[in-house]
């Protein structure tokens, strides 16, 4: 019997393990972190043997084949251990891959790709398909081939999830865009980043499909470098010449595999980085068959995500917005492109060699303050205080970081929280950013 051991007993982890132990593999588990109840529970079920607080290296380098979960770097000392053995590792996603035909429609980029996946699993799901939601979010992939049977999976796949994936295909591959994020975890190389975002496509047949944005241009340079196979579907917010979606004159237009337009006012999502999520999983939904009015209907009633650009409250007359999953510089921008008011912004974090330098003429153009949130502001001292603007420092939590923006704001001003960095300073997760956000809002 071969022996397959899953590092990191998360979400991805235990449902690789489950679906190892239910192929008949020795199933092995071990995280160097305290592994969730619900996991914990879950492994037993099956009777699946697990560690927690740290790695036994008998247990571990006895693999066959090593699932890692997407969070372990891979400089990590066990990975390094294994790799040095000729250890082969995987990811969940490749895992999972082997024991399903399911169609697959993945998705990638620096900034949307949440949205845009659950965009596409409502379309999908409101036509009345059978399908799955799976990857950064839903619940994984492995545990539901293991346990459930889907004619398609829509995959949100983070650059992590993609550096462990090798014979993986995709029916369906969406690339939004790539801009500068974890490159702390690349070497500080860019092009190793941008290299992983592409992996989504290398083994891709001709009757598979390229969706991407048109006026990327890293995508653009990228394009003939990777030996694409696959059908190209590139959109753009305006019409050119080889863009197949586009907006004219008000309609939104999708011109391959079939025709298809709807008012671009009807879309349920507005401003232009959400058009860029609308017109991806137009085409996505196109590409499926699924049927016009299914499409419209369902681009018209999406309810958004939680944590982007998502309306709290209005409190004294100045909105609240948490756009907590703003990780990056750029999805910061796009937030800050899409104020109509002035911003009071709630920015920091852990940050990822971040370079502010592309949301300075929006900072100076739209806020009129600026709060700090994290244990080391040093770098958004030395970059932004020079511009003038009231900064408040907040290095104990949200409710202090709250309190302080809601004095700062004017009435008919915004006060959005979109840090530009990982949470892991002061919170868990950016959900749990978000949600402590919501609850201080709701407490003025």
């Amino acid at each position: 019997m071969s022996r397959i051991v899953v590092l990191g007993a998360g979400e991805s982890g235990a449902g690789a393990a489950v679906l190892a132990k239910v192929k008949g593999f020795d199933t092995f588990v071990s995280d160097m972190s305290v592994i969730k109840d619900k996991y914990k529970e879950m492994l037993d079920k099956y009777g699946i043997a697990w560690e927690e607080g740290h790695h036994t290296e008998e247990l571990i380098l006895n693999a066959d084949e090593v699932i890692k979960s997407p969070g372990i770097p891979n400089d990590a000392p066990m990975i390094l251990k294994l790799k040095a053995q000729g250890t082969p590792i995987i990811s969940e996603i490749e895992f999972a891959g082997r024991y399903t035909d399911a169609k697959m429609v993945c998705i990638t980029g620096s900034n949307g790709k949440t949205t845009t996946t659950s965009l596409i699993y409502h379309i999908f799901k409101s036509a009345g398909l059978n399908v799955g939601l799976a990857g950064n979010i839903g619940n994984s992939l492995a545990l539901q081939v293991a346990t459930e049977k889907h004619d398609y999976y829509i995959i949100e796949l983070s650059s992590f999830q993609l550096d462990n994936m090798y014979k993986f295909r995709a029916n369906i591959a969406v690339l939004m865009n790539i801009t500068p994020d974890h490159l702390d975890r690349y070497d500080h190389s860019m092009q190793k980043y941008v290299d992983a975002k592409f992996r989504i496509a290398q083994n891709q047949t001709p009757e598979d499909a390229f969706i991407f944005w048109n006026d990327d241009p890293i995508i653009k340079t990228e394009l003939n470098k990777h030996g694409l196979k696959a059908h190209l579907y590139p959109f753009s917010a305006v019409k050119e010449d080889n863009a197949i979606a586009y907006v004219d004159d008000g309609e939104v237009e999708i011109m391959e595999p079939i025709a298809f337009n709807m008012e671009q006012e009807q879309l349920a999502l507005q401003g232009t980085h959400n058009l860029y999520n609308s017109l991806a999983a137009g085409i996505s939904a196109n590409l499926a068959g699924i049927k016009k009015e299914y499409i419209r209907q369902a681009l018209s009633d999406f309810k958004g995500v939680a944590h982007r650009l998502e309306k709290v409250a209005r409190v004294g007359g100045i909105d609240f917005i948490n756009d907590s999953k703003a990780t990056n510089v750029n999805s910061c921008w796009y937030a800050l492109q899409s104020m109509k008011t002035k911003v009071v912004l709630i920015l920091g974090g852990k940050d990822k060699g971040n370079d502010y330098t592309e949301i300075e003429d929006l900072v100076r153009e739209k806020c009129s303050a600026l709060v700090y949130l994290g244990l080391h502001n040093e770098k958004l001292h030395d970059f932004f205080d020079r511009f003038g603007l009231p900064v408040v420092d907040i290095q104990t939590g949200m409710k202090d970081a709250v309190e302080a923006a809601y004095h700062l704001a004017k009435k008919g001003e915004t006060v959005l929280l979109s840090p530009c960095c990982a949470s892991f300073d002061l919170f868990n997760s950016y959900e749990d950013r978000g949600d402590q956000f919501k609850a201080c809002v709701r407490a003025l």
